[in-house]
């Protein structure tokens, strides 16, 4: 180990994971805030992601949150807002070791999210400056990156499942990311899991089986009740929970105990 001062837990690169054979289980961060990104790392998910598309975040906001899930022992990944390269370039400056990428539905924008996410040493055209991170790693940044970074383009419409041989092919491609909702949307579906529906489930099992054939991880946004039904199916990055949905039902479970007049409870933690 050399001198760098290294705090938190031993933080392992998605993408080393999967290298090794795990299934990776996740949280989706939506509520900008460093103490929370923290505080979710430290329950032992394998990756957490911000989300700076749809979520409260901005990118000043996601350098902080970014420290957090590294101090709390995670690979820190963030959803950009859209296969653009300068956004996709600055996350990862900013410690990302990994981006998922929203509406890749094309040959062409699964090479263009490829090249975002990698130097021109390794067939790229990601520009240097890696300010923040570099400074977190041995044996300089570059190399590094090239065998941590994780592109993960988003397979959401049924274009984009049409094209997804193809799409896998891509040289750089680590993963593929399901939405539901918007493929649920493109299947004139109303957004969600669909899985009683032959053209959604279809779908599913077609990423599963490309993703297996081409050797590249297949992930999905799920929930705690649906995770162990993707991962049997095959799905080796799976979203577990939101911010925002496990505080409802935190905060609903324990006003409901709270109201249940029983007196015999036992004291749980502060904090």
């Amino acid at each position: 180990m050399s001198g760098r001062a290294r705090l938190g837990r031993v933080t392992t690169p998605i993408k080393k994971r999967w290298a090794d054979g795990d299934t990776t289980l996740g949280a989706w961060l939506a509520i900008p805030n460093p103490v929370l990104a923290e505080a979710t790392a430290r329950a032992g998910f394998d990756y957490v992601c911000i989300d700076t598309q749809h979520g409260a975040v901005e990118y000043s906001d996601a350098v902080g949150m970014i420290q957090g899930i590294l101090l709390g022992g995670s690979s820190p990944i963030v959803r950009v807002p859209w296969n653009e390269p300068g956004i996709i370039g600055k996350m990862l400056d900013a410690g990302a070791h990994g981006v998922i990428i929203p509406m890749v539905n094309t040959v062409a924008e699964a090479e263009a999210a490829s090249r975002a996410c990698r130097y021109a040493l390794h067939g790229g055209a990601r520009s240097y400056g890696p300010t923040t991170t570099a400074m977190r790693v041995d044996g300089g940044y570059v190399p590094w990156a090239a065998e941590n970074v994780a592109c993960i383009p988003m397979i959401e419409t049924t274009t984009a499942v049409e094209n997804l041989d193809d799409i896998l092919a891509v040289d750089g491609i680590d993963a593929v990311y399901v939405g539901p909702a918007d493929l649920s949307l493109t299947l004139g579906l109303q957004p969600g899991n669909h899985d009683d529906v032959e053209a959604f489930a279809s779908a599913l099992a077609t990423i599963v089986d490309g993703c297996r054939r081409a050797g590249v991880v297949a992930g999905i946004h799920a929930s705690g009740p649906l995770t162990p039904k993707r991962v049997g199916q095959g799905f080796g990055m799976v979203t577990v929970t939101t911010d925002i949905v496990a505080a409802r039902i935190g905060y609903a479970a324990e006003l409901e105990l709270a109201r249940s007049g029983d007196t015999d409870g036992e004291g749980g933690d502060l904090y």
